[in-house]
């Protein structure tokens, strides 16, 4: 007799209590996810991780005392980790590229629709990428501020290297995830299937050893800059 699947236990980490109303209820609401825990602040949401082990973490990057990008770092250190989903108004865009550095797949608008939200949640809980594409060139030109012509000339030549490691098909992949494309719109760029870019993808995972689209397209903008 088939049995069905444990839903996805989720924590939600927001100072503000309206929020994380508001999504609790929008997740709760499906049969396939369920809310397991919250938190106000960074040091709070380290701690009801560590006693709930969730498969997803909701995660604000601006809150009073400990912030999003610290909590994610150490919550992510410590295993089993969860996958991390940040959330953003996107008024704080360094701190979701240092949360996306250290490992989060993905971000979240908090004036998302609410199936894009969760959308996202599915996603990241199956280990996929949730990056908005026109979100992910913004991210790209947060982190493409003026560098001294010796960092940039560092940044360059470490970039360029790991490319050169790529196939040509790996290289047109990573070039069209920097151009923020989906992958639908990466197949149809280079005539392939969807799967094909998920596997090509898969592999710019594993011999960049990054962890996300958008550290991919910032390796690219640096070999180019």
């Amino acid at each position: 007799m088939d049995t069905e699947p444990e839903p996805v236990r989720i924590v939600l980490v927001d100072d503000d209590q309206l929020v994380r109303m508001a999504l609790r209820l929008i997740i709760d609401g499906e049969p396939d996810l369920t809310v397991v825990g919250e938190a106000a602040d960074g040091d709070a949401a380290i701690a009801v991780v560590g006693k709930e082990e969730p498969d997803v973490v909701l995660m604000d990057v601006r809150m009073p005392g400990r912030d999003g990008l610290s909590a994610t770092e150490e919550i992510l250190a410590r295993p089993p980790a969860p996958r991390v989903l940040v959330l953003t108004t996107f008024d704080s865009d360094e701190l979701v590229l240092g949360a996306l550095r250290t490992g989060a797949l993905g971000f979240v608008l908090k004036d998302t629709p609410p199936p894009g939200i969760l959308a996202a949640v599915r996603a990241v809980a199956a280990g996929e990428p949730a990056l908005s594409p026109a979100a992910t060139a913004r991210l790209i030109a947060a982190a493409t501020g003026p560098r001294s012509p010796d960092a940039r000339r560092a940044s360059r030549d470490a970039a360029r290297r790991k490319l050169a490691a790529l196939t040509e098909r790996e290289v047109q992949t990573a070039r069209a995830i920097a151009d923020g494309l989906s992958n639908p719109e990466i197949a149809q760029r280079l005539h392939i299937s969807v799967a094909t870019v998920k596997a090509h993808t898969s592999g710019l995972f594993a011999k960049l050893a990054v962890e996300n689209r958008v550290q991919i397209a910032l390796l690219v903008r640096d070999a180019d800059d």
